[in-house]
């Protein structure tokens, strides 16, 4: 008699059929592997049940309704392919927990909460080294073009082209590159940074562009690390997420971007397509995603809607 093939086994075997059709499954592998320990830990045999959807769905630290109905989405095509060789498989409802993609308000910064967060990086370990400057290059990067944090952290010298102020990014988030076209000031700002970076005959070794100090390559969990430091200068969170977050300079990016846009009287509906392109959207949906109503676009929203009402015969 064959014995019952663990749920491990089974994680494993999907999403390799999964990627072979073309899938990446980053943060869904990386969510059925937990998943998979988690029941294989209880002793689990058999179909997958409701039972332990659920039980594994609330088990996280934060106990939050949305973590729960993400993992229970995460599930559904996992049970849907388990149900080929198992009918008694259950498929989890959609919707157990609610949606399972609420927009939380991000926390938009103020240029003053900016200021703060890169004058703090002078205070990162080691003082006076590569870690803090680099930190406050990336801060000031994301903040003048709306970088994701992986996009800055894996730019190699050879992608920051000072000389006619542009970056490349190579294969992002849907597998496309991207010329990122960059402000003078911005551009100053970077060859500062790299005249730093050089003056340490390490670091000028690397090939990646951002650099920490004993010439390791900066990542994108290492800036996330001293983000936890560098957010307490600014505060508790004015959004929906527990703390102000590094992707939240992006919200804010494109926010100050509709804002001046708005003050400018340009025509929204075309430059938003070129804003989507500027950042790295598939769709220009997504770049609507990320607007947030703040007191400022809705006071020049308003504004520009009454002055239409006005010039109406």
């Amino acid at each position: 008699m064959n014995a019952p093939v663990s749920i491990a086994a089974r994680v494993e075997a999907y999403l390799a059929e999964r990627r072979r059709a073309g899938f990446a499954l980053t943060i869904a592998g990386t969510q059925l592997a937990a998943f998979a320990r988690f029941a294989d830990g209880l002793g689990h045999r058999g179909p997958l049940t409701l039972a332990l959807a659920v039980q594994w769905a609330c088990s996280s630290r934060d106990h939050r309704a949305l973590t729960a109905a993400r993992r229970i989405e995460v599930l559904r095509g996992f049970a849907r392919y388990c149900q080929r060789d198992e009918p008694s498989t259950v498929i989890p409802p959609r919707r157990l927990f609610g949606p399972a993609h609420r927009r939380l308000r991000p926390h938009i910064y103020t240029e003053a909460e900016i200021a703060r967060l890169i004058a703090t990086t002078n205070k990162l370990h080691p003082p006076g080294g590569l870690r803090g400057a680099s930190c406050a290059a990336i801060i000031g990067l994301m903040t003048a073009s709306g970088l994701r944090i992986s996009e800055a952290t894996r730019l190699e010298r050879a992608d920051v082209d000072l000389e006619h102020g542009r970056l490349l990014i190579r294969q992002t988030k849907y597998g496309k590159s991207r010329w990122v076209p960059l402000h003078p000031t911005t551009v100053d700002a970077l060859a500062r940074y790299a005249a730093r970076r050089d003056a340490d005959s390490h670091a000028a070794r690397r090939t990646a562009f951002f650099v920490f100090d004993y010439s390791r390559a900066a990542s994108t969990h290492g800036v996330q690390y001293a983000f936890q430091f560098l957010r307490r200068a600014i505060g508790p969170a004015r959004g929906g997420h527990p703390a102000p977050r590094l992707h939240d300079l992006r919200h804010t990016f494109v926010c100050r971007r509709l804002e001046q846009w708005y003050r400018e009287g340009r025509d929204l509906d075309r430059h938003v397509l070129t804003l989507s392109t500027y950042v790295g959207h598939a769709k220009v949906t997504d770049t609507y995603w990320y607007v947030t109503a703040t007191p400022e676009l809705l006071a020049l929203a308003a504004g520009r809607l009454s002055s239409a009402d006005r010039s109406q015969p």
